[in-house]
């Protein structure tokens, strides 16, 4: 668990750093004359690239047995890149900038997945997830607060924020260093040569990556979210109105933050379907309630929807995965995981961009259609399966 502990602090310091960063995106994307297209094109083309790099990765360290090597460049990459930020001056440099910043992550995310997996017995592999991932959620709770005291308080402007996020994104890379890489991985000894071409996954596990994909393909940016928010205030001015906004953004990190680890325990207990199955019904019900919201009352009770769906989903999918998969394969698994459900962020991006240049509305009707969706297919084409 003191693995699991030490990349918890790495992932905190990194959305420490990234969470002071992503409330304002679509704010200052506005600024600098981008719409709804330019949001959703900036957020899915980033997660592509990052999903892209994350079965590269998982393969890499898979067969080099390099882990901690490649975790460390991955949180370094990202921390350097989030200094061209300041420095834009039109929406396309933040697409650029995101796109190189992604690749940090593309790196790091599959190889430090495989190393929690084994840093914990699999019968409590859920846990140790959920602690890593509640960790996360803190420090997303951290920049979000020190984002909204910054730019509500002390008048920041968004640069000089930007430039503040960069400078606590380098205190990431320092837990890595003392993290032990698990001698299940490092020193496992496959019965054959592991080919880049050939992904030997279960029939259960490509199932369930292809309707995880699915899910994110209505699983649209944060972005829009915050957008909805913001534009319920008109009556405000902008700065306040941001502010509301950001006290919403932190509403819905606390609840993300406060469930992530007893979700995760939850799956160890009950099974990971069922939890899963939790986790897709809260994002129906929270694409359904943006619909239907037109008050900061509304609004109070959808963004904890949506933290408990990120608490319900992101360790319990890993988890499940971790569980389908083979310790030889374990790395290239999740890489292929998050390839797969990252990449298709780009066309869901795109849609749920143009669906709100034409009406807002439309973006959440079609994220409630796709993960109703992906909820049936997962009720009725997987049946949970444990394995070491």
């Amino acid at each position: 668990m003191f693995n699991v502990i030490l990349l918890g602090l790495t992932s905190l310091f990194a959305d420490f750093s990234s969470e002071i960063i992503v409330p304002l995106m679509p704010f200052f994307i506005k600024s600098l004359g981008g719409a709804g297209l330019a949001i959703g094109l900036i957020s899915g083309i980033g997660d592509a690239v990052a999903a892209i790099l994350k079965v590269v990765s998982g393969r890499l360290a898979d067969r080099t047995k390099v882990f901690k090597k490649i975790v460390l460049s991955g949180y370094a990459f990202s921390a350097l890149a989030k200094f061209f930020f300041p420095l834009a001056s039109t929406w396309q440099h933040i697409l650029a900038a995101r796109s190189v910043e992604r690749i940090g992550k593309g790196l790091r995310d599959a190889p430090r997945d495989a190393i929690v997996s084994e840093s914990v017995d699999h019968h409590r592999r859920g846990s140790g997830f959920g602690l890593q991932r509640a960790m996360d959620s803190f420090g997303a709770i951290l920049g979000s607060v020190t984002v909204l005291i910054l730019f509500w308080k002390f008048n920041f402007d968004f640069r000089a924020i930007f430039f503040l996020a960069a400078l606590i994104g380098l205190i990431a890379i320092i837990p890595i260093i003392f993290v032990r890489e698990p001698s299940t991985l490092v020193n496992y000894k496959p019965k054959k040569t592991l080919e880049f071409s050939k992904l030997n996954f279960s029939p259960i596990l490509k199932k369930f990556i292809g309707i995880s994909t699915l899910l994110y393909l209505g699983n649209f940016s944060f972005m829009f979210l915050i957008l909805k928010a913001q534009t319920t205030f008109g009556y405000l001015n902008f700065k306040d109105s941001v502010a509301l906004t950001l006290l919403l953004y932190i509403l819905f990190n606390v609840f993300d933050t406060i469930f992530s680890q007893p979700a995760g325990q939850l799956s160890d207990r009950i099974g990971r379907k069922k939890v899963i199955t939790i986790g897709y019904v809260l994002l129906a019900a929270t694409f359904a309630g943006f619909l239907l919201a037109n008050s900061f009352l509304a609004l109070l009770f959808i963004f904890p929807l949506y933290g408990l769906f990120k608490a319900f989903i992101d360790a319990s999918q890993k988890s499940f995965v971790s569980d389908l998969s083979e310790v030889e394969n374990r790395s290239t698994a999740l890489g292929a995981f998050e390839a797969s459900t990252g990449l298709v962020l780009i066309p869901g991006g795109i849609i749920a961009g143009l669906l709100w240049n034409v009406n807002p509305n439309f973006t959440f009707v079609y994220g409630l259609i796709v993960s109703i969706l992906a909820l049936i297919l997962l009720q009725t084409l997987i049946k949970e399966k444990r394995r070491v």
